[in-house]
């Protein structure tokens, strides 16, 4: 998940916590209520005696539903009943399961319906899953525990009736109910609200959740498979190039070593030289994918020799109780030096902080800058991807770049004992 602001004062309301320095911090309810959970729809006005808008595309609701409730009723009926009644034959349960489908796309409608007509905002439900084989009775198994479809074919069952009185009510209250009509029909409107919820709505966020990891891990993956390439590039480039160089000097040498004393020790102190290079190149490429200090000493010491080498003076504040679990410490590590490198190359401050504390069950960082500012996560920058990185692990990005300075970006992240891990495992 990513917030993004502008300015200071637009973090307000986005579930921004204060830092121990008085900075701000991502919180995890922004935009949602609960884990996968969008927010509630806001209700519709009180009903009154006037008919105002409202009232009438809930007039036009409950008038539109006994047509669309028939035809959905006629399908389902028809198709489940054909579908069950043939599944002893080879064309039944291929039938059904293409019924199924279709009672999806029914659904689909009622949930545009519901949500041009009466405001209920219900997220879309995940797609069919796919089978990891391409047989035919994986996708037909598939199919047929769709949970998505057989509620939209418990939706069209029960429409029906419902919507024969939600008509009737309608028709004959314009005629002579008409005074206390808006009324009525927003009783019977709440109805069918609560069944759109109840029945096309996706289970207590479960497949919203699903569909959200299936996400993270493809960004975690498409992460790991460039980290891995920008090692062989590094390797092949640079620490195996010299080492080729290294033994190739070397074998001159050692041919020049009886004939030519003196240009062999040469050409030994120069292949010398030669490794100490490689060495400090494998050092940087260790460093890249995980640094020793981190591991022997932790985020405080890690980060101060990040900040070291940054092109402007750092101030480092770690108040941490105890330290967290590799994966999270690796994380915020590398959050922390790519942020640090956009100062040094980006910002033109003269300053920076970082600060890092924990917060309940979430580690903040936050990366402060007395730079131009103008940072902004959605211009496609390197920003971006560190976002994506964070969200894969359920972590937070949020920044405050107003247009000359100065920049506020927290990172927030999931905290997890360390020791908690290693007795899982």
């Amino acid at each position: 998940m990513t917030v993004t602001s502008s300015s200071p004062g637009a973090g307000a309301g986005t579930g921004i916590g204060t830092s121990p320095g008085g900075g701000t911090g991502a919180g995890t309810d922004a935009g949602t209520d609960g884990v996968g959970a969008t927010k509630q729809d806001a209700p519709p006005p009180p009903a009154r005696f006037a008919y105002d808008r409202y009232t009438w595309k809930e007039i036009s609701y409950l008038l539109s539903g006994l047509p669309v409730a028939v035809l959905g009723f006629v399908y389902t009926v028809t198709v489940v009943l054909v579908g069950a009644g043939l599944s002893v034959t080879v064309v039944g349960l291929p039938l059904l399961v293409l019924g199924l489908a279709g009672s999806r796309l029914i659904g689909k409608g009622e949930r545009a319906r519901a949500r041009a007509l009466l405001g209920v905002t219900v997220d879309e439900p995940s797609a069919m899953p796919k089978g990891r084989g391409d047989g035919l009775f994986v996708r037909l198994w598939l199919g047929l525990k769709d949970p998505v479809a057989w509620r939209s074919v418990l939706y069209a069952i029960i429409r029906l009736p419902w919507g024969i009185v939600g008509f009737a009510v309608a028709l004959a209250g314009l005629v002579a109910l008409w005074p206390v009509l808006p009324y009525i029909v927003r009783g019977m409107t709440n109805v069918d609200r609560a069944l759109v919820r109840a029945l096309l709505s996706p289970s207590d966020g479960l497949e919203r959740r699903i569909a959200e990891l299936e996400s993270d891990r493809g960004v975690v993956v498409d992460t790991a498979a460039a980290d891995l390439r920008r090692i062989e590039r590094d390797l092949h480039d640079g620490a195996q190039a010299r080492l080729v160089a290294l033994a190739m000097d070397l074998g001159l040498a050692k041919e020049k070593l009886q004939e030519d004393p003196d240009a062999a020790a040469h050409m030994v102190a120069e292949a010398h030289g030669e490794v100490k290079l490689a060495l400090q190149e494998l050092r940087d490429l260790a460093r890249g994918i995980h640094p020793a200090v981190l591991t022997d000493r932790g985020l405080n010491a890690a980060l101060s020799s990040v900040a070291s080498r940054c092109t402007v003076p750092v101030k480092v504040t770690v108040d941490l109780p105890d330290r967290p679990a590799e994966a999270i410490e690796g994380i915020a590590y590398f959050t922390v030096s790519e942020l640090l490198q956009n100062v040094s190359k980006h910002a033109r401050a003269t300053r920076a902080s970082v600060d890092v504390w924990r917060a309940h069950n979430r580690l903040m960082l936050q990366v402060t800058d007395d730079g131009q500012g103008g940072a902004d996560i959605t211009a496609g920058s390197g920003l971006a991807g560190l976002a994506e990185r964070l969200d894969a692990v359920d972590g937070v990005l949020v920044t405050d770049s107003p247009t000359g300075g100065p920049t506020t970006i927290t990172a927030e992240l999931p905290w997890r004992d360390r020791g908690a891990i290693h007795s899982a495992r």
